[in-house]
């Protein structure tokens, strides 16, 4: 397959309508990587960009100790090379070849479809799982684990009732006050990200926003759910202690997929690494695919030491 010429593009050199169009006409095109998301979610990022934006490859960027490197910004579980045509590891590797060499340290995720044997970098495998939800709903309801129906017959016995369109800063309270005091690396900026990006998806008609309402119609489980690209991805959820006795997320998942069966569109659940979770979605019947991170360290080693110790006080 012959590859054009590969160029490095400032964040001001980019235009950003031919970067959409791109991704838009993408194979495998994601919401993570148009330009106003990334503008949210990534103070800088510049970009390796084949010919008249045939593939585009966004470089998340940032700088510490004077010293450039790239990272993975929150609320983007896959980044990486994207294409209007099927991509080789060959390809991948090229472009990976062509990241800039001021960038010292590279820690980025690619996506499910880049693959690479550059031996550059080293390579850690990742999981998501998808749905796809083309099948009737009564076949994709026979594929959910004895548990995950267990748990939904309990929400509605429990008189949980699930509503669309809710209040984003409503789901975003239920989950400062409760997993989020567990979460040290999510500070003030990121919730305020969080706002910024749930409001432009909405802006873009790219967001569907459901919730979970006990039998006092107070909220007790909400879901952000990003829609481009035929994918829908499960971005952002949140559960207060009454969720999870009453199965509130099981349903809510569930009336999802109900409404949108037989529809060309996968469920990306956009995880886990984590055995816990990736039993939960995979208990409604998603398959585990995989993605990578590229590593890549030439950072002097005493710099190694306090970049590194910078990060376990600060997040990125």
């Amino acid at each position: 397959m012959q590859l054009g010429m590969i160029k490095y593009f400032r964040n001001q050199e980019i235009d950003r309508r031919k970067w959409d169009e791109c991704i838009q006409n993408s194979f495998n095109g994601i919401i993570y990587a148009y330009s106003w998301y990334l503008d949210i979610v990534c103070k800088q990022w510049d970009a390796l960009i084949e010919d008249d934006y045939q593939r585009v490859f966004p470089l998340t960027l940032n700088k510490k100790f004077q010293i450039s490197y790239l990272y993975q910004p929150f609320f983007t579980q896959q980044l990486g090379l994207f294409s209007r045509s099927l991509l080789t590891p060959e390809i991948v590797d090229n472009f990976l070849n062509a990241i800039p060499s001021k960038f010292k340290l590279i820690e980025i995720n690619l996506n499910i479809f880049n693959k690479t044997s550059n031996g550059e970098f080293k390579i850690k495998e990742n999981l998501t799982h998808e749905l796809d939800l083309i099948n009737p709903y009564e076949n994709l309801y026979k594929e959910y684990s004895s548990n995950t129906k267990r748990n939904i017959k309990k929400a509605v016995d429990s008189g949980i009732n699930i509503k669309k369109n809710v209040n984003p800063e409503s789901i975003i309270d239920i989950f400062r006050d409760n997993r989020g005091k567990e979460i040290d690396t999510f500070k003030k900026s990121d919730y305020f990200n969080l706002k910024r990006l749930i409001y432009s998806c909405i802006f873009n008609d790219k967001a569907s926003i459901w919730g979970a309402f006990n039998k006092q119609n107070v909220l007790c489980a909400g879901i952000f759910f990003v829609v481009s690209n035929k994918k829908v991805i499960f971005l952002f959820s949140a559960t207060n202690q009454e969720a999870k006795d009453t199965g509130a997320m099981s349903l809510l998942i569930d009336s999802f997929i109900r409404e949108n069966a037989q529809r060309e569109l996968t469920l990306d659940f956009e995880g886990s690494n984590d055995p816990d979770l990736a039993r939960f979605y995979k208990s409604f019947g998603s398959k585990k695919c995989t993605y990578l991170q590229v590593i890549k360290n030439e950072f002097p080693s005493f710099v190694q030491l306090g970049f590194h110790w910078y990060k376990k006080i600060k997040s990125f």
